[in-house]
């Protein structure tokens, strides 16, 4: 079981479970009915998506710093009760099920998907990364 890190509308691989679009906004110009069809998402999830004033300032980033302030803002957003659950949600289902997260930016790198790959293997959960299973530490469980 495994969560993995994907650019939505890019083909599923097999096994890959239930693809949660944590982007801001659907997909322009396609119909609702043809998300999961066309390989976007099966469930839209904005709730991990950075703000739209952060994703502005993260989509703007020229310089290492400017990213860096894009990093530290999201992490801020992910750091509150509610968006913390949900990771410590997703980090023990990442355990039992497989399920992706995507968003649609062509370098994970400079997006915000690298940063919640980072939460997730903190919280826990088994990530694939390059063809290997990561699995962090995350809190300690009874």
């Amino acid at each position: 079981m495994v969560v993995r890190v994907v650019r939505l509308g890019s083909p599923r691989v097999e096994g890959e479970g239930t693809r949660i679009g944590t982007v801001r906004r659907p997909p322009r110009g396609v119909p609702k009915s043809a998300f999961a069809s066309q390989n976007w998402y099966d469930v839209w999830f904005p709730n991990l998506a950075p703000s739209v004033e952060t994703m502005k300032s993260g989509q703007a980033a020229a310089t290492p710093a400017e990213w860096l302030a894009f990093l530290k803002k999201y992490r801020t957003e992910m750091a509150t009760p509610e968006n913390s659950r949900t990771l410590d949600l997703l980090a023990a289902l990442s355990q039992h099920a497989n399920f992706s997260v995507g968003c649609y930016c062509d370098d994970e790198s400079h997006c915000h998907r690298s940063i919640l790959r980072a939460l997730l293997i903190e919280k826990g959960a088994k990530v694939e990364q390059a063809g290997k299973i990561i699995s962090g530490s995350g809190p300690t469980r009874p």
